[in-house]
């Protein structure tokens, strides 16, 4: 016998739970730290020229670590004495860290081996608690370093970041459903949540949103590569002259690289048309650069645009977020009216730009918090104010994305619901107002009926004219009911005569060459009236010829019938078994 260890009680258990979620969470925001922290240590000891210790090195990454949250840094050794703020955020290193608290949340919300799951909302604060105690010791540790943390950056939007990428993993452990709300929500909220059509019509907001911000994304990114494309040589002068070493050549390489995101948003908001600022004094704009910019030495800066007046390659970047409107017209379509659809499952007209309306909005709302996190300070005086900005941005991808993508949807609406293009299609049903699985089991109706209609024979006339079959008509299927069972299937009656009978009229036409009205099986106004039918039947397929049989295949008197082994005719055999088979023979 084994002994059993003894099971914990409940309260145990959550404690343990959140436990586990607390270490979760800082692990996760330890190995962030560390993969950087490796990282700079590898470029410090390749520099030939190190400006501090293995410890100034640590409290470097400790910094831009924590400028991966989006902490607002301070250089205290500046030429002029006055520390100089860095608030520009690499936002590729920004997806490290929240992947990291993403995954901790997510995995600690997963149930156990027995299906039991914890409590999301201990789940939540726990891993959000581990993850922010290593960030308060980071930002105590960095302190005495070359770059200093703004200690209210910490609140704002440190916690905020990671809180949200923690309820990001909870929300994804739990099936990332759309409700229900909690029961302090308003009970309007919470009917409009427990309707399906609302879930659908919030999941293709979403998805909408998503298409939007990536296709003004796409379209920045498109933007800069191409006014990196015009200035290739001053950005690789540039590239050269930051550092004479490899080492510090890769670091800038790094930099570049963590900045690419940053570059798509700012040529995104350049093509939107507010732009973004190179300092106080000087705006970037598709109509211009206006005011003196103050722009530092770095190979990303050389697309920006040179001061004067724009040209029409200038102009050319407001077709991105004409583009991105597009992309959201086309992916709520893809649910409002879809082109492998019934008619009657489209969305009205109200519902599509309603829709698209709130895609707008949705799409606006992430543009302005993703341009305001392009930008940032990166010093005193003219360098307080870089990059795009979000209050202007925001507004300026709402009105895009609204005036041209609900009109658009509404057209490709009106296009696709239109009456020649929905008859042509193979793939929907005809029928307004049924699914598929009813025009499916009509459509198999008809097909029986016409299947089990009776076809009446058509004996050939004495005529010599064609003789041209008619039509066989079935019930038409309109005039079906629609009402009627599935499993009703068409049949046709037996015939009522004996079928002994219809053998021995079929035999004594063969004797005779005679059909049973009497007329000859082999004379020529027959022969020709079946030549002409079946010449009709075959679609001139037939040669044209009268149908004429050869003298030496006639015989005016109808063949005998082949005698068997015995010498006895068919004839004769009849005869013996038809005397057999009548009452009172005799064997």
């Amino acid at each position: 016998m084994t002994e059993r260890s003894p099971m914990l009680p409940p309260e145990r258990t959550r404690t343990l739970i959140l436990a586990s979620a607390l270490l979760r969470g800082a692990v996760a925001a330890g190995l962030g730290l560390g993969s950087l922290a490796v990282l700079v240590t590898v470029l410090w000891i390749s520099s030939p020229y190190p400006d501090s210790g293995p410890g100034g090195a640590l409290r470097t990454a400790a910094g831009i670590w924590l400028l991966a949250h989006g902490a607002e840094l301070l250089r205290p050794d500046t030429l002029s004495g006055v520390p100089a703020p860095v608030g520009v955020v690499p936002l590729l290193l920004v997806a490290g860290p929240v992947w990291l608290a993403h995954r901790a949340a997510r995995d600690a919300a997963e149930p156990d081996e027995a299906g039991r799951r914890p409590s999301q909302a201990g789940v939540f604060c726990a891993v959000t608690a581990g993850y922010l105690l290593v960030v308060a010791g980071a930002a105590a540790y960095a302190r005495g370093g070359s770059l200093r943390v703004v200690p209210e950056t910490l609140a704002f939007p440190v916690a905020l970041v990671v809180a949200g990428a923690a309820a990001a993993g909870v929300w994804t452990a739990a099936g990332r459903p759309f409700g229900p709300l909690p029961s302090w929500a308003p009970l309007v909220l919470q009917e409009a949540m427990a309707r399906t059509l609302f879930r659908d019509r919030a999941e293709a907001v979403c998805r909408a949103v998503a298409t939007g911000a990536a296709a003004l994304l796409g379209g920045g990114a498109l933007v800069v590569a191409v006014a990196l494309g015009r200035n290739a040589a001053a950005a690789q002068e540039s590239f050269l002259v930051l550092s004479g070493d490899w080492s510090g050549r890769t670091a800038v390489l790094l930099l570049a690289v963590a900045l690419v995101p940053n570059a798509a948003l700012w040529g995104a908001a350049y093509g939107l048309g507010p732009g973004f600022a190179l300092g106080t004094g000087a705006t970037a704009t598709p109509l211009g650069l206006s005011g003196t910019p103050a722009v530092p030495d770095f190979p990303l800066l050389a697309a920006v645009p040179e001061p004067g007046a724009a040209t029409p390659l200038n102009w050319a970047a407001c077709a991105v977020p004409v583009v991105a409107a597009l992309a959201v017209a086309w992916c709520v379509l893809r649910r409002a009216a879809p082109a492998d659809g019934p008619r009657a499952r489209a969305w009205s007209p109200r519902e599509t730009a309603l829709t698209t309306g709130l895609a707008a909005l949705g799409c606006g709302a992430l543009m302005a918090l993703l341009t305001a996190a392009a930008g940032g300070p990166l010093g005193t005086g003219a360098l307080g104010t870089f990059g795009p900005v979000g209050w202007l941005a925001g507004p300026a991808a709402l009105a895009w994305t609204a005036i041209v993508g609900v009109p658009a949807a509404l057209l490709v609406r009106l296009w696709r619901l239109r009456e020649p293009g929905w008859a042509w299609r193979r793939d929907v049903p005809e029928e307004t107002g049924k699914t598929p699985e009813e025009a499916g089991e009509r459509e198999e109706k008809r097909k029986r009926a016409k299947k089990a209609a009776p076809v009446e024979p058509k004996h050939a006339t004495a005529s010599a004219a064609p003789a041209t079959p008619e039509p066989v008509t079935a019930p038409d299927g309109d005039a079906m009911d629609d009402d009627d069972d599935a499993g009703f299937e068409p049949y046709d009656f037996l015939p009522t005569d004996p079928w002994h009978e219809h053998e021995k009229d079929r035999h004594e036409k063969d004797l005779r060459g005679k059909d049973l009205h009497g007329k000859d099986w082999h004379g020529k106004d027959e022969r020709e009236a079946r030549w002409a039918s079946l010449k009709q039947g075959s679609g001139g397929l037939m040669a044209d010829f009268p149908a004429h049989i050869p003298a030496a295949l006639r015989s005016d008197e109808p063949s005998a019938a082949p005698a068997d082994n015995d010498g006895r005719s068919a004839q004769g055999t009849q005869g013996t078994q038809g005397a057999q088979g009548t009452p009172g023979a005799t064997p």
